[in-house]
């Protein structure tokens, strides 16, 4: 509707002559839909933005776009109102329509279309196992599986993917930490390294450890592990060399396994009691294994984008607008872990994916030019790759701020937030706001169950819902769907007009929650219906005599009920019909 309006608009300015071709074209017409009763169901501003072009009063304007508007069989008539605003109203027709499809279609109101050609990889979350989620990747995963669920309803395909980077010096540094924590249990002599991750976790890692390499760990002393070098992140692989020559490397590959296995078996339960699934979870390893990163090295050497300096082998990644140049092999033969990021993205493509949406921390703002340079070094299109930088948590207890810190052990995990407050709370909690604001996740707030609580407040008014429609047939009146429809028309007051309305936004708001990537823009709009529910309950009487009335209202509410438990559904939110 808001596309034929904006046509219909135009056609007339055009047809008036009110202001030069060229001109309107690039003028854009907004058609928003009002929510103050008498105000018609759209209404444009776009007189209040021209006058000044024409030389006329708004109100004039708006009167002369009017009456050379084409009225289509849907619109009931137009009206003009100061200073200069256009409102339309559509016929009682349109809205029947509106509610019947809503009815029938259920859960599959508000999809669109979907695109044959459309192939999108959404990789979030890809903490690294060396430790439980906090709070922090909360975020990332109730945000990157609600926006995966609003891309799937707005038409597009999509596969969600965890990356496993289980190689490198960060688990060598877990191993370490698993380790000292083994000798300590023993001897309880061996200082803790700043470098070695921290917190009960490990000791519970330490359990996996067969009893056989326990053995082989028990023959170090502690006086072995002493490390002469005073630099923390040297003393940790120095650390980690000596216990390679005690156990040997073999040994040390086994507790390797053992302890990531554990880790990324407790991330997955983590994110499954999260409501979060993954259709694939990547390891870094199968790259090594397969020699992906070596391959695309070796494409990256023939595309003639590499250049030695030092000993070490870069990646001339100041063509593509990054800061600096990056090192893709170092001077002992390593590969980096940009080299690692590069192959993993040719992968992506080379698996048929027509755009890679990655969700990482705000703190990842260098990596967007690198990463882009890298994809177009490998003859990729650039702007295939989409970052989307998702600003911190700040999690409150109370008035006092918790301070987080993974290394030190220092962090409230993301099931224990999700135990206190409940999953349906923390979800929601987390797509409150856009991506690119910081969020300040208040405890105590989503514990609550009144109207101050948002998910409570939305929660409740699908329940009270369904409370009055039991409470309808308690009283022996029979629901007529029928009878119902036939007389939407009779929902004419501000609070009715309003819902329509806002129903009639539904299938809007999950394209632009998908297009724009904005989860927010879809939780807003779940507490604006919550309360012009909350509102219409308080001002009507829904068990009533009138047959026809009552049956009317009947439709509208389940309408409404439908919308709200697909809205929650997509953002992973349960709706309860007793609260």
């Amino acid at each position: 509707m808001k596309d034929e309006l904006r046509q219909l608009i135009q056609t007339s300015i055009k047809e008036n002559d009110l202001i030069e071709e060229g001109l309107i074209k690039n003028l854009k017409i907004e058609i928003n839909q009002s929510t103050q009763s008498g105000h018609g169901d759209f209404s444009s501003n776009v007189a209040l933005k021209i006058s000044s072009k024409v030389s006329m009063k708004p109100l004039k304007v708006a009167e002369i776009i009017a009456q050379k508007i084409k009225s289509p069989e849907w619109l009931k008539k137009i009206e003009v109102v100061p200073p200069g605003f256009v409102n339309f109203f559509v016929d009682d027709k349109t809205k029947a329509d509106l509610l019947i499809s809503i009815i029938e279609q259920e859960s599959n109101y508000g999809s669109l279309s979907p695109n044959s050609e459309d192939s999108i990889l959404l990789e979030f979350v890809s903490s690294n196992p060396t430790g439980p989620l906090h709070v922090g990747h909360g975020r990332h995963a109730a945000y990157g599986d609600s926006l995966a669920k609003i891309l799937r309803k707005a038409g597009h395909t999509v596969s969600c993917e965890y990356y496993i980077n289980d190689s490198g010096r960060q688990i060598d540094i877990l191993v370490l930490s698993v380790v000292v924590a083994l000798i300590n249990k023993k001897e309880s002599l061996l200082k803790i390294p700043a470098a070695c991750y921290q917190g009960s976790y490990i000791g519970k890692l330490a359990e996996v450890i067969p009893k056989t390499t326990i053995k082989e760990i028990n023959k170090i002393l502690p006086s072995d592990l002493k490390a002469k070098e005073t630099d923390d992140e040297k003393e940790a692989d120095a650390l980690v060399s000596k216990i390679k020559d005690s156990i040997g490397k073999s040994v040390f590959e086994e507790i390797t396994v053992s302890v990531v296995d554990k880790m990324v078996k407790i991330i997955k339960s983590d994110l499954s009691d999260f409501g979060v699934e993954f259709d694939h979870w990547f390891s870094e390893k199968t790259m090594i294994k397969d020699s992906k990163i070596t391959l695309a090295l070796k494409k990256l050497k023939n595309e003639k984008t590499l250049f030695k300096k030092g000993g070490a082998t870069w990646l001339k990644t100041t063509d593509y607008g990054d800061d600096k140049d990056r090192v893709v092999l170092r001077d002992d033969g390593r590969s980096t872990y940009f080299a690692s990021d590069i192959a993993y993205h040719a992968d992506k493509k080379d698996r048929g994916f027509a755009k890679l949406i990655n969700i990482l921390g705000s703190d990842h703002h260098g990596y967007i030019n690198r990463l882009k340079g890298g994809l177009a070094s490998m003859s990729f299109n650039p702007e295939d790759l989409e970052i989307i930088l998702m600003q911190f948590v700040t999690l409150f207890r109370g008035n006092k701020k918790i301070q987080m810190s993974t290394r030190s052990g220092k962090f409230i995990p993301m099931r224990e937030l999700y135990k206190e407050v409940g999953v349906d709370a923390a979800r929601f909690f987390y797509v409150s706001r856009s991506f690119d604001q910081h969020l300040d996740f208040d405890l105590e707030l989503a514990k609550q169950q009144n109207n101050l609580n948002p998910v409570y407040y939305i929660q409740y008014a699908n329940a009270r819902i369904s409370s009055v429609i039991r409470e309808i047939e308690k009283k022996g009146y029979k629901s007529n769907r029928g009878l119902g429809i036939k007389n939407i028309g009779s929902l004419d007051s501000k609070h009715e007009s309003e819902l329509i309305s806002m129903l009639q936004k539904y299938p809007e708001i999950i394209k632009k929650s998908a297009d724009q990537r904005a989860v927010n823009k879809l939780s807003n709009y779940l507490k604006e219906i919550a309360q012009l529910f909350h509102s219409y309950y308080a001002s009507q009487k829904f068990v009533i005599e009138d047959n026809e009335m009552r049956n009317a209202r009947i439709i509208l509410l389940r309408c409404v009920s439908i919308v709200i438990q697909d809205g929650l559904s997509l953002l992973g939110v349960s709706s309860p019909s007793k609260m």
